[in-house]
């Protein structure tokens, strides 16, 4: 009789490292714009799609089981530390700094007119380059245009299947390969103008210890991680689909 009990603390013992590690593994996919890709998912994939499609989409791409099980593909990948290692870095006073500046561009509506402004005005050289660097560091065109083209994929094969056809997911991926060029090249322009204009009033040493900090091994097998899972949990939300 005395086992229940015992069995049962052994299992909050064991379980509570995990449930703190998940907790923190999430903060840092929240920190680092992976969770707002959740979250944009089901809206970008409903776009344009019937009621019917809609709701299929809604319940499969939900934003709360999406997130939760792309933190599970991506807590597999890494070391029992680097979650820890990574939400240190992403939560320190420079990358706080630059995750303020990025929420501002939202407030000011200007970055409409500063996209116009760069095609008369280009920024220096090097400011681009340290841009890039941040850019290729963290990730934001890799992970941009891998949901556009997986949105993209999904909404192809239920325009497919209303028509009475169907594709696996190899002859899926074969037949919308071509499309992953265009998206990531539109991606990658304005990836680039908007952290021009995020980071236009910070000098630019500090810009480039903040790709330095993405480039710091916990935080790179992160994004690695989640740019490898990514497609895999689109392919099992499609699975669903019917």
């Amino acid at each position: 009789m005395r086992l229940a009990p015992l069995f049962t603390a052994a299992l909050l013992v064991l379980s509570a490292p995990v449930r703190a590690a998940d907790a923190t593994l999430e903060r840092v996919l929240d920190l680092a714009g992976v969770k707002l890709l959740c979250e944009q998912t089901a809206p970008l994939l409903q776009r344009g799609m019937n009621a019917e499609q809609q709701k299929a989409l809604g319940q499969a791409f939900a934003a709360g089981p999406l997130c939760a099980d792309l933190a599970k593909h991506v807590a597999s990948r890494l070391k029992p530390e680097q979650s820890r290692q990574a939400l240190a870095l992403l939560e320190s006073p420079l990358a706080q700094h630059f995750t303020a500046a990025e929420r501002a561009v939202g407030d000011d509506g200007g970055l409409a007119t500063y996209r116009q402004q760069l095609q008369e005005r280009p920024p220096l050289g090097k400011r681009v380059e340290l841009v890039r660097r941040l850019d290729k560091a963290a990730h934001t065109t890799e992970l941009a245009t891998l949901l556009r083209y997986e949105v993209g994929k999904t909404q192809a094969l239920l325009a497919l299947r209303a028509r009475g056809g169907d594709l696996d997911e190899q002859a899926l991926a074969e037949q919308t390969a071509a499309q992953r060029a265009p998206l990531r090249e539109s991606s990658a322009k304005g990836i680039e103008a908007f952290m021009l204009y995020a980071y236009r009033q910070t000098p630019s040493d500090r810009l480039g210890d903040y790709a330095a900090l993405y480039e710091q091994a916990p935080l790179r097998a992160v994004l690695e991680a989640s740019v490898a899972a990514l497609p895999q949990v689109f392919a099992a939300r499609r699975a669903t689909l019917k």
